[in-house]
């Protein structure tokens, strides 16, 4: 259909439930962060073990409904280059996360993490020419503001292990950006399980290099409990459906308009530390939250008053 005939309205919802959609996933993906934490202090694991087992198991989860659906053509990737490069992207992303909140307070690394939007927002304005209005980047300023509030970051953390979360955000952004980047050359279970197998070889490669040089972050281990290895198998299914389900709310909505909803991690992260590390929220917490939520929901709300008015 000719460009001039689309329905207006209908790109316009696409773009609404691509936002939700992402907003969903934002709410799951910490759960993945929770679960490296644990296999490292309690389970005795190695950051980058954990990171190749995430991958690992994120092909296991994938590969057989990519089979069942497309046969014969699983594999036979438009850009199958670019998919691996995003996996290998994202392995590394992850892999200084996990090392990361191996030393550091969860909440000090989300702190840090949370320029990634910031850097995303440009990525997308500067190499994909998407039109970024002030209200939108006033939003992601103020959800900024409101993450820095739930997290209260602790200053007593310096040193190099505090930049690793900052080489995540750029290394996130990127893949993030190839999400957007590469458009509709592939399907979205191709492009992930693909992905899977490049971030898979990229943590064999790096496990075997750390390993040389004797690093402890990088020493070879197995979970010490079989509620460690099913933890495992989670870590690996989250990641292969959660960034599926992004990758499709990239394809629905404006790279910079979804940039914002990362912020809704801090939710769940908020939740998953008070069950599993007792941290109620005080005021301050929970206005931050508020803060995060009602920048979201701005950005939702321009959304719908364009649709109106087209």
């Amino acid at each position: 259909m000719p460009a001039e005939n689309a329905d207006p309205k209908a790109g316009q919802s696409a773009v609404v439930s691509g936002m939700a959609l992402m907003m969903g996933c934002m709410m799951v993906l910490p759960g993945m962060d929770a679960i490296a934490k644990y296999m490292a202090v309690v389970e005795g694991m190695a950051p980058a073990q954990v990171t190749f087992y995430r991958f690992f198991f994120q092909l296991v989860a994938t590969l057989p409904l990519l089979v069942t659906l497309n046969g014969r053509d699983a594999f036979r990737a438009k850009r199958p280059y670019a998919n691996l490069f995003r996996g290998m992207l994202h392995a590394a992303a992850s892999l200084l996360f996990f090392v990361a909140v191996k030393y550091m307070p969860l909440a000090d690394v989300f702190a840090i993490y949370f320029v990634e939007p910031f850097m995303l927002t440009a990525l997308s304005a500067f190499f994909l020419g998407e039109k970024v209005g002030w209200r939108r980047w006033l939003a992601i300023v103020v959800g900024f503001g409101g993450a820095m509030i739930v997290i209260q970051p602790s200053y007593a953390v310096f040193g190099w292990t505090a930049l690793l979360p900052v080489a995540c955000a750029f290394l996130f952004a990127l893949y993030m950006f190839l999400n957007r980047a590469i458009g509709d050359a592939d399907p979205p279970l191709t492009m992930q399980t693909v992905a899977g197998v490049g971030g898979t070889v990229f943590m064999a490669g790096a496990l075997a290099v750390g390993t040389w040089h004797g690093s402890v972050d990088f020493t070879p281990s197995s979970p010490q409990s079989w509620m460690g290895l099913g933890l495992l198998v989670l870590l690996g299914t989250i990641s292969g459906y959660a960034h599926l389900l992004v990758v499709r709310a990239f394809r629905m909505a404006p790279l910079s308009v979804l940039a914002p909803f990362q912020y809704f991690e801090i939710i769940s992260a908020t939740i998953l530390g008070y069950a599993l590390f007792a941290d109620f929220p005080n005021a301050w917490k929970w206005l931050g939250i508020a803060i995060i939520v009602g920048s979201g929901l701005f950005i939702l709300w321009r959304e719908q008053v364009r649709a109106r008015k087209a």
